[in-house]
């Protein structure tokens, strides 16, 4: 039988006196009789909540957009985004990061996530891993940190312990630190060289932060990652130029962003994606500047993104 800590004891009394303090943790009393209410009600509800998302979002934006330019300074000196949480903070990172391969054509390795109890996690609660701030720096030490990665701590209660000690040693390697918390004054925010707390309120369930903190979360490492990779050059104004052709759709968008850039008709946009090895920038430089896929090649890689090849060939 599995032994668990005396709910009596001291530290069991300061977790609990611990956890009073924090917003997603509150219990609404409006909400006391929810189990009762008609579905449709609840549905409303919910909602209701979410509206507070956006906004809460909206009042962290300074703080975002400071990350941001941090992280993509750095990952133009050759470092990696590396995302690391517990339960779903740490699922939601690994999420973002699965995307950037086909979206922004990223190494795997460039653009990492990590989660208390390793892959089994992913599908699976392994609740108890989330309290060892040991495990959250041996999982950092196997990633090899340097100062040009960038650590991104995420945790709805702001003190996951697996997180605290992860950022902790993050930092200790030199590395920029975030922290992307749903309270505030968070342990991990104190950690961090930058502090994303986004104030979303108690949860319609109590506790539950896979709800609003959930989508709050969700919603700032979607503007990490996407901004990121926009000051990195993987897209053309609001066309994804970098992405991975790698199934039928994804060819079919390499097409259209191609016709979308040079005007071109579907003929010749597919013509040159096929010359170009089905890169979406090499064939919009072949089509605007008349070069052979070689020479575009070569002005691209001078040139380090798509819009200043363009400009620099004119």
């Amino acid at each position: 039988m599995l032994s668990l800590p005396d709910p009596g004891s001291d530290a069991r009394a300061a977790l609990r006196a611990e956890l009073e303090t924090l917003t997603t943790e509150v219990a609404t009393d409006a909400l006391r009789d929810l189990d009762t209410y008609p579905t449709a009600e609840i549905a409303a509800i919910m909602n209701e909540h979410d509206r507070d998302v956006p906004v809460a979002v909206a009042a962290a934006l300074p703080r975002i957009t400071a990350a941001i330019d941090d992280i993509s300074a750095s990952m133009r000196r050759g470092g990696r985004l590396i995302y690391v949480g517990a339960g779903t903070p740490g699922r939601l990172g690994i999420l973002d990061a699965s995307e950037c391969p086909p979206t922004f054509n990223t190494d795997p390795s460039l653009v990492v996530g990590l989660i208390a109890g390793g892959d089994i996690a992913i599908r699976t609660a392994v609740e108890e891993v989330e309290d060892d701030p040991h495990a959250g720096e041996a999982d950092m030490n196997s990633m090899d940190l340097g100062p040009n990665d960038s650590v991104v701590g995420i945790s709805a209660s702001g003190r996951t312990p697996y997180v605290v000690g992860a950022l902790q040693y993050a930092r200790s390697c030199g590395a920029l630190t975030v922290a992307v918390a749903c309270n505030s004054d968070s342990a991990i925010g104190k950690i961090a060289d930058h502090a994303i707390e986004v104030i979303v309120g108690p949860e319609i369930i109590a506790g539950s932060t896979r709800l609003k903190a959930g989508t709050a979360q969700k919603l700032v490492l979607n503007m990490i990652s996407t901004i990121t990779m926009i000051r990195l050059g993987k897209t053309y104004g609001n066309i994804m130029v970098d992405l991975r052709a790698t199934n039928s759709k994804l060819r079919a968008r390499a097409e259209r962003a191609v016709m979308r850039v040079t005007g071109r008709a579907p003929a010749e946009s597919t013509r040159a994606l096929d010359a170009a090895g089905g890169s979406v920038k090499l064939a919009i430089l072949m089509i605007e500047r008349g070069f052979d896929a070689q020479e575009a090649s070569e002005k691209l890689a001078e040139a380090m993104d798509l819009r200043s090849a363009l400009d620099a060939s004119r």
